[in-house]
Formats: structure tokens, C-alpha cells, sequence
């Protein structure tokens, strides 16, 4: 034990200090510190501080880096205080008792500052690339954090009181996976396995119109949302010229070929796949309708080059007196025909165009020469 201690001691128990206090006094003229129990300390305070030393009765005023401590006790012998230690930056400060009889020594503290922050999960780790879904992370150090994601902050992020739980929504962002970040002012850390954004799955309310010729080529309209980057297909059979506003919330395209009834319209996109509500109905094709042929008539020996006018002549086959004309084609409106005529007998022979929609003769027949 030191002398100073030991003097203390028969300070306490005697009620008076050895040798005197050189005024006829029973304390040292002076306070003195000894030691802070503990020594260091957050730098948010807040803390217990046991300070000893001698001659520290009547403190009134107790420092921490020149920062006043809240006075929780003082012993009426002087050998002990107890404080609250207050909020300081970090690093080695002062501890410096005030009492009547003057200012004592200093003995030292340190403010640690707090450990940087640690996540140890994120709840959920994925969501649309709309953002605004809600998470939790969950991890310590976590007071006075804002997260980003993919360096967008997240938004409206709490913290509860021990640091131990964060809330918040999350930013838009680009399909993937993203970093997520969780910084507060003794650090940044970055969350394991990061955030993964997933394409909205598509949403299809209507197609008009919903019904339209079993030879396909209908022009339609799929009213909805989130259908960017989408396919459409009509009883799994692709449509043709698909493409989607940049908005996602139209979608044209025309439809296929297909078998009369009622077939399923399934839109997918990189979110997923849905089907058209009431889907899509084939019908019949319109018959064909021949007004003319030119010229009327032409070589029993074939090979003449026609022209039959009319409507709904698309993909029409066409026969002269039973025969198929060769090289037949239709421009796409389907109002002209043309081809070659086979061979045939001499005389006037009916000329029948077909096409899905069903069979129609040409008025006046052909007339070989």
C-alpha cells in the first residue's frame, strides 16, 4: 500500500490527516486523485466512473476533458466519487476533480469508440426491381446506419434502440444481384450475399379484340402492366411482331394461325408468365370471294399467266376444271390471285379458288382455246 493510501486509510478511521494540513485542519489543503474505475469508457457516456484519491469532499465540479460529469455520490471522508461519465469524442482525456480547497491532479481516460457495424442477415434477399419492398437486417452496431443498395439509399431505415435491428424499403434497381451497404459513423460494412432484384412478373387484363380469323394475321392489343421484354403465345403457338410500350402496359402484336375455338394467350416475360383472362377465340376465316380472272381464256397447252381479283383470297390454291394452276400467289390483302393454268380441253371449265375459309367459283369459268 502507498503512503498517500495508507494516510488515507488513517484519515478515514481517525478522522484526521497525518502531519496536518499545514492550516490547523484535519483534510489536505488540496484534492487528489488516484485512479478512474474504469478507465475507459464509450464515447457516447453515460457510464459509471469510481474516481478515488483524497480530499475530494465538497467536489463540485468533476471534468472528463474539460466536459462537466454528472456527481452521482461523494464520500464525506473524501476518498471516493462516483460520476457519469459524459459524451466526448474519442481518445485519452483528463479526469479533473474541483472541491473548495482547489483543483486536483488529473488521472486518464479513454473513450473507445464504438465497433464498427456487423449484419448477419437480410430478410428478404430479393424483391421486384420496382423496389419498395420491405427488409429487416438484423446484426449489432447498427445505431444511426443508412443502407444502400447497389449505392442507392434504401428508404424510410429505423433502428431500434440497441442497434441490433434495422428496418427500411428498398430503392429501385437493375435486375441482378446487388451489393447492399450498411454505414454509420464508426464504419460501413457490407451485408453477406448482397440483394438479388427480380423482374415484376407481368400482369395481362384484356386483349381486344378477342376474337379473330382461324387463318391468323388479326392485329391485337394485351392491356396490363410489367410486360416489357414480353412473348405472347396463342395455344403455345408464337404471335408475330410483338412489342411493348416503354411503359409495360401495352402490347401488340398479331396472332397466328390456329384451329377454331377458344385457345389459351399466355404472356411471359424475364418475371414470369400469366394467361389472358377469357383467352382468345378462333373463327372461322371468311370464305373467299372471286369477282374475276383475266384473261378469260388462254392455250389448251397451259401456261398462261392469270389474274383472278376479288377478296379473302389469301392462301388460296385455285383449279381449272379440277386441275391445280401452278405458281399461285396472293398479295397480301388478299384481293388479288395470280398463277399459271395447267393443261386442259378445249371449251369453257370452271375455275374453283379455295382457301381455309372454304371454296367459291370464279364467275364465267375459263374458256381454253
Amino acid at each position: 500500500m502507498s503512503a498517500v493510501v495508507q494516510q488515507a486509510a488513517i484519515a478515514q478511521s481517525t478522522g484526521s490527516w497525518p502531519g496536518g494540513d499545514g492550516g490547523g485542519g484535519n483534510w489536505p489543503r488540496y484534492p487528489r486523485l488516484f485512479d478512474a474505475t474504469p478507465n475507459s469508457g464509450p464515447i457516447v457516456g453515460g457510464n459509471t466512473v469510481q474516481l478515488t484519491g483524497t480530499g475530494l469532499q465538497g467536489a463540485s465540479l468533476v471534468t472528463f476533458g474539460g466536459t462537466p460529469a454528472t456527481i452521482v455520490a461523494v464520500d464525506p471522508y473524501g476518498n471516493w466519487i462516483t460520476v457519469i461519465a459524459p459524451s466526448h469524442a474519442a481518445g485519452v482525456v483528463q479526469i479533473v476533480v474541483t472541491t473548495p480547497r482547489g483543483t486536483s491532479n488529473p488521472v486518464y481516460y479513454t473513450y473507445v469508440p464504438p465497433a464498427g457495424p456487423t449484419v448477419t442477415s437480410l430478410v428478404p434477399n430479393s424483391g421486384p426491381t420496382t423496389g419498395g419492398t420491405a427488409f429487416a437486417l438484423t446484426g449489432t452496431g447498427l445505431t444511426g446506419a443508412t443502407v444502400t443498395f447497389n449505392g442507392v439509399p434504401a428508404t424510410g431505415v429505423s433502428v431500434n434502440a440497441a442497434g441490433t435491428l434495422l428496418t427500411g424499403n428498398t430503392p429501385p434497381g437493375p435486375v441482378g444481384n446487388v451489393p447492399v451497404v450498411v454505414t454509420t459513423p464508426s464504419g460501413s460494412t457490407t451485408v453477406p450475399g448482397g440483394f438479388t432484384y427480380t423482374a415484376p412478373p407481368p400482369v395481362a387484363v384484356s386483349i381486344s379484340p378477342p376474337s379473330g380469323s382461324a387463318a391468323g394475321g388479326t392485329a391485337f392489343v394485351i392491356s396490363g402492366s410489367s410486360l416489357n421484354g414480353a412473348s405472347v403465345t396463342f395455344n403455345g403457338v408464337p404471335a408475330t411482331g410483338v412489342s411493348v410500350n416503354p411503359a409495360g402496359t401495352s402490347l401488340v402484336g398479331f396472332t397466328p394461325p390456329g384451329a377454331v375455338g377458344n385457345v389459351p394467350v399466355v404472356v411471359t416475360t424475364p418475371g414470369g408468365s400469366t394467361t389472358v383472362p377469357g383467352g382468345y377465340t378462333y373463327t372461322p376465316p371468311p370464305p373467299p370471294v372471286a369477282t374475276s380472272i383475266s384473261p378469260p381464256a388462254g392455250s389448251t397447252a397451259g401456261g398462261t399467266a392469270f389474274v383472278i381479283s376479288g377478296s379473302n383470297l389469301n392462301g388460296a390454291s385455285v383449279t381449272f376444271n379440277g386441275v391445280p394452276a401452278t405458281g399461285v400467289s396472293s398479295n397480301a390483302a388478299g384481293s388479288s390471285l395470280v398463277g399459271f393454268t395447267p393443261p386442259g380441253a378445249l371449251g369453257n371449265v370452271p375455275v374453283v379458288v379455295t382457301t381455309a375459309g372454304g371454296s367459291t367459283l370464279v364467275l364465267g369459268g375459263y374458256t381454253y382455246v
